[in-house]
C-alpha cells in the first residue's frame, strides 16, 4: 500500500482511537497519565476534523475485563472515575464506531478488519496509547493486511519515552507507516460514491 504524499489525505480514509477510554487503574498508570495529558487535546482536535470530513471515526478499546459490558458501560465507567477529564473531550458521538477489543492489536479477534474493508477504507490514522504496545501492534496488523499507516507521533500517549521513540522508528522502518504530526494531517471531505451492498 502506498503513502500518502505530501499533507492531505484521500477518501478510503479513517481515524482510529486506541485504548483512549481508560480508567487508568492500572500498573505504570501515573506514567501513562502524565503522557496522556498532553495528548488528549490532539488527539481531540483530530477527531473533530475527522468528524468535520465526514471521515470515520472508530474508538478501539480495552473491556476493562467486563466481558458483558458494551461500549456505552465503558464509557461511563471511565467518565466516572478520576480521570474523567481525559475522556470527555473526546467522548465518542453518535456517529463514532466502536469495536472492543480484549489484547493488544486493534485487529486480534475483533470485528476490525471486516468494518475497515466495508467502509472501503484503503488508509488508516493511529492515535491513542500506548505507543510502545497496543498502537506498535496494531500498526504491524494494519500493515500484514495491505493498509497504509499514519502515525501522528503528538496524537499518541507512551509509557515509556525511551520505547516510544523506538516503536515510532519500527513502524515507519518496518511497517512503511508515515511518521507526521497531527496539524500535518489535512481530512478531505470523501468524494459522493456508490453505497456499499448489505452485508
Amino acid at each position: 500500500m502506498e503513502r500518502p504524499t505530501g499533507t492531505t489525505t484521500t477518501a478510503g480514509l479513517a481515524l482510529v482511537v486506541v485504548d483512549m477510554i481508560n480508567t487508568y487503574e492500572h500498573e505504570d498508570a501515573e506514567l501513562l497519565v502524565r503522557s496522556a495529558e498532553r495528548v488528549v487535546p490532539v488527539v481531540a482536535e483530530l477527531i473533530g476534523r475527522a468528524r468535520s470530513a465526514d471521515v470515520p471515526v472508530i474508538y478501539a478499546n480495552d473491556n476493562f475485563g467486563l466481558w458483558r459490558s458494551h461500549h456505552g458501560e465503558l464509557v461511563d465507567t471511565a467518565l466516572s472515575g478520576p480521570h474523567a477529564d481525559l475522556i470527555k473531550p473526546i467522548t465518542p458521538d453518535d456517529e463514532s464506531l466502536f469495536v472492543v477489543k480484549a489484547r493488544h492489536s486493534a485487529f486480534y479477534e475483533t470485528p476490525l478488519s471486516y468494518l475497515l474493508s466495508r467502509l472501503g477504507v484503503r488508509h488508516i490514522v493511529l492515535s491513542g496509547q500506548v505507543t510502545e504496545q497496543c498502537v506498535l501492534y496494531s500498526a504491524l496488523d494494519a500493515h500484514i493486511r495491505h493498509l497504509g499507516v499514519t502515525v501522528p507521533r503528538d496524537a499518541v500517549a507512551s509509557i515509556h519515552p525511551r520505547l516510544e521513540s523506538a516503536a515510532l522508528e519500527m513502524m515507519e522502518r518496518n511497517m512503511g507507516a508515515r511518521i507526521t504530526t497531527a496539524k500535518e494531517i489535512v481530512f478531505v471531505r470523501p468524494a459522493p460514491g456508490p453505497t456499499p451492498p448489505p452485508s
